[in-house]
């Protein structure tokens, strides 16, 4: 957990994120209980198909993806659970080219419902979403092995065995085997969904309020609407906030929930919120809505990474990687402490990005290479507003050739640093740095 990471580093406060998602459309209920379920799995294992048999709703809107028979954009529904309510369910794309949608989508999502076809088992995307999934640290998992009546049982006992060993880090994981076209196992599914939601910590909702914005559209009479997930805190009608990171200031207008109505948007609960003297251009996915005057937006962050074997010992000050945290994703920059090679070390970092960031200390967020495209890492933010310090925690308790290298890649992680200007007769003066 994120709290458990922050504890083990020194000097710092306990902080942990309350769960969030970012979904692309209004269902038709308001959610009983602020608890969110996010999809993830292979394309055509019967991701939007399982959710379609679950609650009645095609997720799949757009006309691209009608076309092409695949889900493009995130997709939202509501779930009623027996001794639970109705909560909210993500579906996210399962192409290798849209696994940013699905970082976004999973991004603290309450129980994740890993979708395998009993035909084919687990595939390359199974894996990285499964990866993704550890990176965030979701607390939850159920897998549905669906497609299940086109295998025999000895089949599915060999998938049903792959999966076992794909998932056996998972604390609290759950197996169920299900047809959306048959409808076998899928009151099972809900059981089981159900069970695994009944026993979960409630939000906070006395917490700062903070929207990452997912969608952004212009309704006619109405004016710019926001939809996102409410990270926490709540938010009411007639309040004063700021869009993040520009700093523009608005009002609430409007606020409803799956269509309906509300007075205020609380803390896990899918919100659509109409502003007051907005410009469309104002707000895109990414954005962030506060209304605390404290948050600031930041491109310098210290946190604790994990990054893949494979990758580790390529990766340099001068990398170029794709970060992705809730809605957000810019390029980033590391600088480690830590010069080992190892995948299961936790290693301390300062990440410079190339575009503003709202984050605070507990956040995760995951680390991709921009080609070939895949992840490579992930990790939790410790300090949301790191600086260069005369003595920071990154030369702590280290040799003098040690600091004196740490001091090159510091500079190195600069975003834009200036190697020569001009004076004022126009020759070219260099700037030599002394080490």
């Amino acid at each position: 957990m994120a709290s458990a990471v922050a504890a083990r580093v020194p000097r710092r406060p306990h902080a942990r994120r309350p769960s969030a998602s970012c979904v692309r459309r209004l269902g038709a209920r308001a959610l009983d209980r602020s608890v969110i379920i996010g999809t993830a799995g292979h394309i055509d294992h019967g991701k939007t198909e399982l959710v379609k048999a679950l609650t009645g709703v095609d997720t799949d809107r757009l006309p691209e993806e009608k076309r092409r028979g695949i889900t493009i954009d995130l997709g939202f529904a509501p779930l009623i659970l027996d001794g639970v309510g109705t909560v909210g369910v993500i579906d996210v794309p399962g192409h290798e080219d849209f696994v940013r949608s699905m970082v976004v989508g999973a991004s603290g999502i309450d129980l994740a419902l890993l979708v395998v076809a009993a035909d084919e088992g687990v595939m390359p995307q199974t894996r990285e979403h499964m990866s993704i999934l550890n990176l965030l640290q979701i607390p939850r998992l159920v897998v549905a092995l669906t497609k299940c009546d086109l295998v025999d049982d000895e089949w599915l006992a060999l998938v049903r065995n792959d999966v076992l060993e794909l998932i056996e880090d998972c604390a609290n994981q759950a197996i169920v085997a299900c047809s959306s076209r048959t409808g076998a196992g899928l009151e099972e599914l809900r059981r089981t969904l159900a069970e695994s939601l009944s026993h979960g910590y409630s939000r906070n909702h006395d917490d700062v309020f903070r929207l990452p914005v997912d969608r952004a559209f212009s309704v006619k009479g109405t004016g710019t609407v926001v939809t996102g997930t409410v990270w926490s805190g709540d938010l009411a009608i007639d309040e004063g906030i700021r869009i993040l990171p520009s700093g523009r200031a608005t009002r609430v207008r409007r606020i409803e929930q799956h269509g309906l109505p509300v007075g205020r948007a609380r803390a896990g609960n899918r919100a659509a919120i109409a502003l007051t003297g907005t410009e469309l251009s104002d707000v895109a996915r990414g954005a962030v809505l506060v209304r605390d005057s404290h948050w600031q937006p930041t491109s310098l962050f210290e946190a604790v990474l994990v990054l893949d074997s494979e990758s580790a010992p390529g990766l340099t000050p001068r990398s170029w990687l794709r970060l992705h945290a809730g809605a957000s994703e810019v390029g980033a920059r590391i600088v480690t402490a830590d010069h080992t090679d190892d995948a299961n070390v936790k290693r301390l970092a300062r990440v410079t990005t190339d575009s503003p960031l709202v984050l605070r200390g507990g956040d995760r967020f995951v680390l991709r290479l921009p080609a070939p495209l895949r992840t490579v890492g992930g990790g939790v933010v410790i300090d949301p507003y790191a600086r260069y310090p005369r003595s920071g925690r990154l030369r702590a308790g280290r040799s003098r050739g040690h600091r004196r290298t740490d001091r090159r890649l510091q500079r190195k992680a600069q975003p834009f640093p200036a190697r020569s200007c001009r004076t004022g007769n126009g020759k070219r003066k260099k700037n030599r740095r002394r080490v």
